[in-house]
C-alpha cells in the first residue's frame, strides 16, 4: 500500500522535471518569430493571470500593502531578468546548450550561500563546485568554437546568475510571504514591466503569429509556470522539495536530447563532457545539502524553477 502511495510524487516529479526540460527546445522552436522581450513578457503575464485565477479565493494571503516590495524585488530577478535574459540567449545558442549553462544555477547558489552565509563548505561540496566551473569552462569553449556566439554564453550564465539571486531572495523571504501568491504575483508585474518594455524597444508588428508561436507561447502562460509550479509547491508540501533538487540534472539532459532530436541542434563530444561534468557537480551539490541543516529554517516555500 505504501508503494502506491509513493506512487504519485514520483509521477508528480518526472512531469515537472519533464516540463522544465521541454521548456527550452519549445522556446527555442518560437523565438525565431517574435521579438524576445514581448515573448517572454505575455507568457510571463499570462502564466501569472492564470495562476493568480488559480488561487483566487487565497487572495487573502496576498497581503500587499506589507510585502509589494518583496514582490517586486522578486519580480527584477525571477521574471524580468530571468525571463527576459533567457528568451534574447535563446536567439543565439540552441535551447539544450543554454539549459546546461542556466542550470549551473544551483551551484552558484551554493556559492552565494558560502560567501553571504557563512554557510559550511563541505569537502564533497567543493568538489561539486570546482567541477561545476570547469564543466561550465568546458561548454562555454564549445559554444564559442561550434556556436560563434560568445553573447549567448554571457547570457547564458548570466540567466543562471539572476536566477541564482532570485532563488536566494524568495529563500530569504519564503516564511513572511505565500509561496503561490509570490510566482503569481512576480510574473504579472514582471511580465508587465516586460511588454511595457518590449512595446517601447520593440514592435508587436514583428510578431509572427503561426503555430510555432503560439506552441511557445501556450507552453510557457500555462504548462511552464502554472502547472509547473502547482506541482513543485504540491511537491514542498508534501516534504519532496530536496528530491526535486536532487533531480534538476535531469533538466539539461532533457533539453540536450529533445534540441538533437526534433530541432536537429548539433551535439558534439565537448559538449557532452562539459554536460556530464554539469550532471556530476549538481550531483554532489544537492547530495551535501542534503546531510546538512536547511539553509533557512523555513524552506517550505522556497523555489528553484
Amino acid at each position: 500500500m505504501a508503494k502506491k502511495v509513493a506512487i504519485k510524487p514520483l509521477i508528480a516529479l518526472l512531469c515537472l522535471i519533464v516540463i522544465w526540460g521541454c521548456s527550452w527546445p519549445v522556446y527555442k522552436l518560437a523565438v525565431p518569430y517574435t521579438p524576445p522581450l514581448l515573448f517572454a513578457g505575455m507568457r510571463a503575464f499570462i502564466g501569472g493571470l492564470l495562476l493568480a485565477i488559480f488561487i483566487f479565493h487565497l487572495r487573502s494571503k496576498i497581503n500587499w500593502r506589507k510585502h509589494w516590495k518583496k514582490y517586486c524585488i522578486s519580480a527584477l530577478f525571477n521574471t524580468i531578468c530571468f525571463f527576459g535574459i533567457q528568451t534574447v540567449g535563446l536567439i543565439y545558442l540552441p535551447g539544450g546548450l543554454f539549459s546546461v549553462l542556466v542550470y549551473f544555477q544551483p551551484v552558484l547558489l551554493s556559492l552565494f550561500a558560502w560567501i553571504w552565509l557563512g554557510e559550511h563548505m563541505s569537502p564533497i561540496k567543493i568538489t561539486g563546485l570546482l567541477i561545476g566551473f570547469f564543466g561550465i569552462a568546458v561548454v562555454s569553449v564549445d559554444g564559442l568554437i561550434h556556436h560563434l556566439s560568445g553573447i549567448g554564453v554571457f547570457l547564458g550564465l548570466l540567466t543562471a546568475i539572476c536566477w541564482a539571486f532570485g532563488v536566494f531572495y524568495v529563500k530569504k523571504v519564503s516564511g513572511e510571504v505565500d509561496a503561490f501568491w509570490m510566482v503569481a504575483l512576480q510574473c504579472i508585474i514582471g511580465g508587465a514591466v516586460l511588454l511595457g518594455v518590449g512595446t517601447f524597444l520593440e514592435s508587436w508588428s514583428a510578431i509572427v503569429w503561426n503555430a510555432k508561436y503560439f506552441t511557445g507561447l501556450g507552453f510557457g502562460s500555462t504548462l511552464g509556470i502554472p502547472v509547473a509550479y502547482v506541482i513543485y509547491y504540491s511537491l514542498v508540501n508534501a516534504g519532496d522539495a530536496g528530491k526535486v533538487g536532487a533531480f534538476t540534472f535531469l533538466v539539461p539532459i532533457i533539453s540536450v536530447l529533445i534540441g538533437t532530436i526534433f530541432l536537429k541542434e548539433p551535439v558534439t563530444y565537448t559538449l557532452l563532457a562539459g554536460l556530464l561534468l554539469v550532471v556530476i557537480s549538481i550531483s554532489f551539490v544537492n547530495y551535501s545539502g542534503r546531510t546538512r541543516a536547511p539553509l533557512f529554517k523555513k524552506t517550505r516555500k522556497q523555489t528553484i524553477m
